[in-house]
């Protein structure tokens, strides 16, 4: 009985799992800090939280959906939803990736109570964000690999998670809006 991912077909796909887990949150980091660039000439980079906040969104319902499907027992419904999410969350890192390359942190201005609860969500979102990585990447594998079973095992830790990153960037974005540069 497998558990893990030990098969061949599984196994080829570890260390890309391993290098996107790794790789996404240190590039991340990196750009953070670095010097930042022009990537795209005169555009507002500043459009590109908006637009990450839509994509969060609707990654979100899109994984409602998924679940809907699933629970109705369509898998192929459920696969062409779970796809998309992937599709929404691999334009999200292009545009997050682009717009931390290309413009300096934002301060949070808000005061009193609201500070305490904007950076621990932001906290749990970072947090959560880098964990999600592998875990959607292994349960789609285990899906792709019709490991059903095994699938289905890490889909129950993987879609809370997932369900509360994408919740939480939203409202980061919300709390952290009106301090943008106009």
């Amino acid at each position: 009985m497998e558990t893990k991912i030990e098969s061949n077909k599984d196994k080829k796909f570890v260390p890309y799992i391993i290098a996107a887990a790794i790789a996404i949150p240190v590039v991340v980091t990196i750009l953070a800090v670095a010097p930042k660039m022009e990537i795209l000439g005169d555009f507002n980079y500043y459009l590109l939280p908006l637009f990450n906040a839509i994509i969060n969104g609707s990654t979100f319902f899109v994984l409602l959906a998924a679940l809907w499907a699933i629970k109705n027992k369509n898998i192929e419904l459920h696969r062409k939803f779970m796809t998309l999410a992937i599709v929404l969350s691999v334009l999200f890192l292009l545009s997050y990736v682009t717009f931390h390359a290309a413009t300096e942190p934002t301060k949070f201005g808000g005061e009193g109570g609201i500070r305490p609860l904007y950076y621990f969500l932001l906290l749990s979102h970072i947090l959560l964000a880098i964990a999600i990585v592998p875990l959607v990447l292994i349960s789609y594998v285990r899906a792709l690999s019709e490991k059903f079973v095994q699938h289905k095992k890490i889909a129950r830790i993987t879609l809370p998670i997932w369900l509360y990153v994408t919740s939480t960037g939203v409202i980061v974005y919300l709390m952290i809006a009106p301090y943008y540069p106009s």
